[in-house]
């Protein structure tokens, strides 16, 4: 293996970048201890080299977390690659492998996020920082587009979420691209492992990655990435906003617990009859998301919101579990 490039900190425009979005958007505290998800890729190797080389002014502890989906036939040479890297660097070194090998992207994300915030809490990390680009975050809005989301898909990765109970998830390079990455990667000559499943067509995000935004900078907007970044980042504050709003009125059509009826769920269609239509969707979306415990569709949250409107003993199609809405004015009651 080749050796590694010195650890000493050369300050260049992309660790001023990522210094610069820590301290105003309030990502990551002075002194605490920071569990980095490093696959061996180049965004998680230059997001490692960044936050090792912005260490001394942070007062971090640094750890390496490496999951091993069992997808390629390397996949064990490349968590030892990385385990490498952490004693090179004299950083605490974690990995899992999966047992089951996952059987598609969005199941080896859910596998993967929970071992991360199960070795995180495990070992009193407070933070788990995840090496996510501005492309990745536009290649998630297009993809969501594709799937029919609404706003809140598109918003397209959070800066910051809760993950477990006691630990955040961070990505603190939303702001900068993968071919900024990349430069960095080779200014420093990071030992890159290149991961054959990037190239393979079959997956969506690679067919995003690699001929539709192509197609979009060739021939619509060579700052394309960018574009769609900031798009998800305006979303994201806006659907914010709409989720909190939608909370209040929520609460105001209810009715109050102690004089509900057994068997029984009301809204107060009167009261969200003030509101606008984005707020009267999110609001019955949020209230079938309590009642039913899972994500209600389109189709169901459009069902429900046109009752708000609709005449007296009007009925929808039975929801899961054959749950009915109907209008009893001035409620719809859910039974």
């Amino acid at each position: 293996m080749e050796s590694l490039p010195s650890t000493r900190p050369i300050w260049t425009a992309l660790h001023a970048s990522l210094h610069r979005t820590l301290r105003q958007r309030q990502l990551l505290e002075k002194s605490q201890r920071l569990l980095i998800a490093v696959s061996g890729g180049q965004d998680s190797l230059g997001l490692l080299k960044l936050l090792l080389d912005l260490q001394p002014k942070w007062g971090w502890e640094l750890a390496i977390a490496h999951c091993d989906h069992r997808w390629r036939p390397d996949s064990a040479a490349n968590a030892a690659h990385v385990e490498h890297l952490a004693q090179a660097w004299q950083l605490p070194f974690y990995s899992q492998v999966a047992v089951e090998v996952p059987r598609a992207e969005a199941e080896a994300r859910e596998w993967r996020y929970g071992v991360l915030a199960e070795i995180a809490e495990s070992n009193h990390y407070r933070y788990v920082v995840t090496g996510h680009t501005a492309s990745d975050r536009a290649e998630t809005l297009l993809y969501n587009l594709c799937r029919g989301s609404g706003t809140d898909g598109l918003q397209a990765l959070a800066w910051q979420r809760s993950l477990g109970t006691q630990t955040q998830l961070v990505r603190p390079l939303l702001g900068i691209t993968r071919a900024e990455i990349k430069l960095f990667c080779q200014t420093f000559h990071l030992p890159i492992w290149e991961d054959a499943t990037n190239q393979d067509l079959k997956y969506a995000r690679n067919r995003i990655r690699r001929e539709v935004l192509p197609y979009l900078q060739a021939h619509f907007n060579p700052q394309v990435e960018q574009a769609l970044a900031q798009t998800a980042e305006v979303l994201r504050a806006e659907v914010d906003y709409l989720e909190n709003a939608a909370a209040v009125l929520l609460q105001e059509a209810r009715l109050p617990s102690e004089s509900s009826q057994v068997g029984f769920l009301r809204l107060n269609r009167h009261t969200l009859r003030q509101a606008p239509l984005a707020l009267q969707r999110r609001v019955v979306r949020q209230f079938l998301q309590q009642t039913l415990l899972s994500m209600p569709s389109f189709e169901q949250i459009e069902a429900m919101t046109t009752l708000i409107q609709a005449a007296n003993r009007t009925r929808s199609q039975p929801f899961a579990g054959g749950i009915i809405a109907e209008v009893a004015d001035p409620w719809i009651l859910l039974k």
